[in-house]
């Protein structure tokens, strides 16, 4: 496609532990979508579409939550993408926009969870007709299938893989924790805004070995949203100096890659992320050598890790030595989740992705406050979910 599709408006709300507010997910989605049109400075009447993106809510709940801006009418997605599905809103509505269908669409994602870990207390005999029992069914010939967390125990063992194949030590996994929580210290929309040091994250609960409490994602509620719009929609209404270009974008699934070796490693999505970071590249333009900062899924604090590699931003093996050097903080390379990331801003899956994209616009607009990445030019967002689907988008301020 020729057309060029724009970000010029983002809202979220903040990222809360379930159960901590008395409000529905109409409510936290409205939240998030009137800030997003306030930021564009667009009336809801000028949305043509929505993509809508949740995973546990019931059928037809994106039409319930967008009722809250308006009853225009206007046709409405509705997306479930595990993990990823924030950022499959995002490439919805940049599609439209890209293909010509729309000029203006809100992408939209939202998540009102339970407390307590996600599948935890599940047996394993609940995944055989899951869409991600084959996944599992990797990590179960390998290492065994125990009674913590399923998610939990399939990244554990992509930990400790990683550790014996590289030399990965316990202290590095932790370093990403401890990283990502001194960032949210500066974000007020972060579930958690505490700090923590590498040893205190080593000394929380074990969650899965080697993975502890504080190196985890937690459950959220919270909602996020972006509007995309066409580059003649940007010069109509005079919006070049809030527009973002979404520069380049990428989704993969599972391919034999993420099965043959046997490995957690390759089934938690590393071949996804890689595969999708090259297409992206090269719609682009642009490579990581041009990223100035980073949003992606740490879902878990070895995902951080993999991505690293998957992204080319080191050797594979090497990822723990790159957050060790300090390269993916202020003062390094790169800045890597300075929102604070899904261990510490939370991890509302609708909602994941567009939080995300907000963050990166909000620091290619200079807008990011005690968090601002210093010049920041060009982002990165990485956005995965199991089952599978891995979304790389490049965002780039003219």
């Amino acid at each position: 496609m020729t057309a060029k599709a724009y970000v010029v408006g983002v809202g979220m709300t903040k990222f809360e532990k379930p159960e901590t507010r008395d409000w529905q997910y109409w409510d936290m989605a409205k939240e998030a979508g009137t800030a997003a049109l306030a930021d564009a400075g667009v009336p809801y009447a000028r949305v043509e579409q929505a993509a809508v993106g949740y995973c546990f809510q019931a059928s037809t709940a994106g039409q319930r939550a967008v009722y809250e801006l308006g009853l225009s009418g206007i046709p409405v997605y509705n997306l479930n993408n595990n993990c990823a599905t924030g950022s499959t809103a995002l490439m919805t509505a940049r599609q439209f926009v890209e293909g010509g269908v729309a000029d203006c669409v809100l992408a939209l994602g939202f998540e009102k969870m339970s407390r307590g870990s996600l599948g935890g207390g599940s047996g394993a005999g609940d995944f055989k007709t899951s869409p991600v029992a084959r996944h599992y069914g990797i990590m179960a010939a390998a290492h065994g299938f125990e009674m913590s967390p399923p998610t939990a125990q399939i990244f554990g063992n992509a930990a400790r893989e990683h550790m014996e194949r590289y030399g990965t030590t316990e202290a590095q996994l932790a370093a990403v924790g401890a990283k990502n929580h001194r960032h949210s210290a500066n974000n007020p929309n972060a579930q958690f805004q505490d700090v923590y040091t590498v040893e205190e994250i080593l000394a929380a609960k074990t969650v899965h070995r080697p993975l502890t409490k504080l190196q985890c994602s937690p459950t959220s509620d919270g909602a996020a949203a972006a509007l995309v719009v066409s580059e003649r929609f940007v010069t109509e209404h005079g919006l070049q100096d809030r527009a973002v270009e979404i520069a380049g974008q990428a989704m993969t699934t599972d391919t034999e890659e993420s099965f043959a070796s046997g490995s957690c490693i390759d089934a938690v999505g590393r071949p996804m992320s890689r595969a999708a970071a090259r297409l992206a590249y090269e719609r682009s333009g642009l490579g990581i050598e041009d990223v100035d900062v980073v949003e992606l899924h740490d879902c878990f604090s070895v995902n951080e890790l993999l991505t690293y590699e998957a992204l080319g931003m080191c050797e594979e093996g090497a990822s723990g030595k790159l957050v060790e050097s300090g390269a993916t903080t202020y003062g390094g390379r790169w800045v890597v989740n300075p929102s604070g990331g899904l261990i510490s801003k939370g991890h509302p899956l609708g909602a994941t992705g567009l939080a995300q994209a907000a963050e990166l616009v909000w620091q290619l607009r200079g807008e990011a406050g005690a968090r601002q990445v210093a010049g920041a030019r060009v982002g990165l967002a990485h956005n995965i979910g199991l089952g599978g689907a891995a979304v790389v988008t490049l965002l780039r301020k003219a």
